[in-house]
């Protein structure tokens, strides 16, 4: 299935999906101008489409190979993002809808409800998931994400399952919900079918399908490293150039994190490769791995694929670390003399990673390879749309593939698309290690 469906699919599902909430409560409900049953009306639609909208955060984290093959891991995100924001602004308005209806209800002062109906334990429940919600949320604020660690917000992050059940308790306690109960039931059992298929059943299928073992760390550059894990049958894991997995070693204080690395290279008989920056603490323990460490993969996962490929010319832009899925997808995407083409960005001449394996697909393939140094603050962008267009003769032609770290991947795609190219033709995932 095409990209583009794909996420229409998906999309028209999620919305059908609220939709349908919004019918089911419409249903039931009794008019009345009473200001307090209007309050209630709203804290009861509110409150509906919050939960709702954590049932579709849990599906995004699902890991639902079909989804993310895809839609894309990036744009995924996104959408996880986005939703999060809109629940959170759901639930604060259920709960202020519910507290004013009840105050008025009873004829007394905000504080009092407060007290009241924190007395009520589906409530109190509720409003404990409401704060767990609130912390996953701040955690991942722009602000806020750039200055913990990636285990840091992953931890937070798993609070939203919590979240989910306290809120489930909650809404089976609600006094009007007998119409919607089999909908109810039925999307928590979807979802949580799919979370425990995709992210426990098949990882611990796969680790006994493929036993994947560190057979080598190789070092690469400063604080950065190749790891080469062997196992068995890995033709069965369909993995393309491109894509990632979510690996996790079996070694002490990284066993209970699993992290987000593309290979770096085609898989080649019982070998697959990944390549490391240090970015954090979990990657700078990676260094450390000693041959032999059993290895949990899960995936792939990604739709940065020659499936995309919709043009003869291809160009490859990567940033930083970035290079990673772009050296697998510079060797592997079929073209003749010139077809290809991979600008590098980075720093400086010593950042740049993986240099003579590139250097030599270049020569053996006749693709174009051009590194783009100098720091990102500089007076001249390599980047912007003219420099683009003038290093890439028709680009506005070529598909393009771009990889790097958020704020270059969202900057390159802006001018992109300034310098011509369709936004259909731009394909980007960006990283946040």
């Amino acid at each position: 299935m095409r990209e583009r469906d794909m996420v229409v699919r998906v999309k028209g599902g999620m919305l059908g999906g609220a939709g349908t909430v919004a019918l089911l409560w419409a249903a039931q409900v009794r008019p009345s101008a009473r200001l307090d049953a209007l309050f209630a009306t709203a804290a009861h639609l509110s409150g509906l489409l919050a939960g709702y909208g954590v049932l579709v955060l849990l599906f995004l984290m699902a890991r639902v190979p079909a989804v993310e093959h895809g839609v894309g891991a990036a744009r995924l995100a996104r959408w996880h993002a986005l939703g999060g924001r809109h629940v959170l602004l759901l639930c604060f308005g259920h709960a202020l809808f519910a507290l004013c209806g009840y105050a008025v209800h009873e004829g007394v002062d905000v504080l009092s409800a407060v007290r009241e109906l924190l007395g009520y334990p589906a409530l109190a429940a509720a409003a404990a998931g409401t704060v767990l919600l609130v912390a996953v949320g701040i955690t991942s604020a722009r602000s806020v994400r750039s200055r913990v660690s990636h285990e840091t917000w992953r931890g937070v992050h798993l609070l939203v399952y919590l979240a989910a059940a306290l809120a489930f308790g909650h809404q089976l306690a609600g006094p009007d919900l007998a119409l919607v109960a089999w909908f109810w039931a039925l999307a928590h059992a979807v979802v949580a079918v799919l979370l425990l298929w995709y992210r426990a059943v098949v990882p611990v299928r796969q680790a006994l399908r493929h036993a994947l073992r560190v057979a080598e760390v190789r070092v690469e550059g400063p604080g950065v490293v190749s790891v080469l894990v062997y196992g068995e049958h890995l033709a069965e894991l369909r993995a393309e150039p491109g894509q990632f997995l979510r690996w996790r070693f079996l070694q002490r204080r990284l066993w209970h994190t699993a992290l987000p690395f593309s290979l770096s290279a085609p898989v080649r008989g019982n070998t697959l490769r990944i390549t490391v920056k240090a970015l954090g603490g979990h990657s700078r323990r990676i260094r450390r791995l000693r041959p032999g460490t059993r290895v949990l993969a899960t995936g792939p996962f990604g739709a940065l694929t020659a499936a995309r490929r919709t043009r003869t010319k291809v160009l490859l832009i990567a940033g930083g670390v970035g290079i990673t899925p772009m050296r697998a997808l510079f060797e592997t995407l079929p073209g003749g003399p010139g077809d290809i083409t991979l600008l590098y960005r980075a720093g400086a001449e010593e950042q740049l990673v993986l240099r003579s394996e590139l250097e030599a697909i270049a020569a053996e393939r006749q693709a174009g390879l051009h590194y783009l140094l100098g720091p990102s603050g500089a007076a001249f962008d390599p980047l912007a749309p003219q420099a683009l267009a003038a290093l890439v003769p028709g680009l506005a032609e070529h598909d393009v593939y771009l990889c790097g770290p958020r704020g270059m991947a969202d900057a390159t795609q802006a001018a992109l698309v300034r310098a011509g190219v369709p936004v259909g033709r731009i394909h980007a995932e960006c990283f946040g290690l």
